[in-house]
């Protein structure tokens, strides 16, 4: 593999994991309880995509530390 197919790779599974870790954690909120029972539907929508806006967020966080990080060996280059 090149190093833009591996990296490509790493950003899809990294998007996903924080994604799915994001649903989690909001589902663990309970806010349901708080909306009222014909309104579920679109309160799960909502749930989907806050998770997937968190997700992503932190995703790219996470990915731009890591390319941050690999950068740094630029800086102590002669």
């Amino acid at each position: 593999m090149n190093y833009y197919g591996l990296t490509a790779l790493l950003n899809i599974i990294c998007n996903f994991v924080f994604v799915f870790l994001a649903f989690y954690c909001v589902q663990a909120l309970r806010l349901d309880r708080y909306i009222s029972s014909q309104k579920q539907g679109i309160f799960k929508i909502l749930i989907v995509m806050v998770s997937i806006a968190i997700g992503y967020m932190c995703s790219s966080f996470f990915l731009d530390f890591i390319n941050n990080v690999r950068n740094l060996s630029y800086l102590f280059q002669k």
